[in-house]
């Protein structure tokens, strides 16, 4: 099933440009998918620099496809562009979280075992908090253990936790994040009057 008939002309005049190797095919496309790649690529952690590589990678993808005569036309061109960066743009982020993981890994390897001091502060910091969110409440308490500890996206949270949408979750978590530190804080001070 293809496209729809009325963007098959726009796209098939820019499909034909491509073929030619009409630059302005690709600036053209670049205008018009740059607001919603920018867009998502923001969404998600990346910047306007990121957003402008994936962009003009996705481009040369299409470009590509097109001159080899791979590209099968079924989604609008904008569409497939999108598509296409979002899934760069994924792939990078997860290739960025999989750095870090290991660079983490291997600083935790390297570094000796904590001094008992450290054990007995790490330890204790670990049950202010514990004691925090305990009395934090829902749906707060909920939400920042998918955030922090199960690395859930806002969109996760937003469909678990029944919110309207991402924006609302993320404004939730700013709240919730705030509730917990000032909790944590006045459990230390409460803990420091007691010694």
């Amino acid at each position: 099933m293809g496209a729809p008939l009325h963007f098959l002309n726009q796209d098939s005049r820019t499909l034909e440009q491509i073929r030619r190797g009409d630059d302005n095919a690709l600036v053209t496309l670049y205008q018009s998918s740059r607001r919603p790649v920018c867009a998502l690529v923001l969404r998600n952690s990346g910047t306007e620099a990121d957003a402008e590589d994936v962009l003009q990678e996705a481009l040369i993808i299409l470009w590509e496809r097109v001159k080899s005569g791979r590209h099968e036309y079924t989604a609008k061109l904008d569409t497939f562009i999108y598509a296409t960066a979002k899934n760069l743009w994924l792939r990078r982020l997860s290739r960025m979280k999989r750095e870090i993981s290991s660079d983490l890994a291997q600083e935790t390897e390297a570094s000796d075992d904590p001094s008992p001091l450290e054990a007995v502060i790490d330890s204790e910091q670990a049950r202010l908090i514990q004691a925090a969110l305990t009395r934090l409440g829902e749906p707060c308490r909920t939400l920042l253990l998918l955030y922090y500890w199960e690395e859930a996206t806002m969109e996760e949270i937003a469909a678990q936790l029944g919110f309207a949408n991402a924006e609302t979750a993320k404004s939730k978590k700013y709240q919730c994040k705030n509730a917990l530190k000032r909790l944590v804080q006045e459990f230390a001070s409460d803990y420091e009057r007691e010694q």
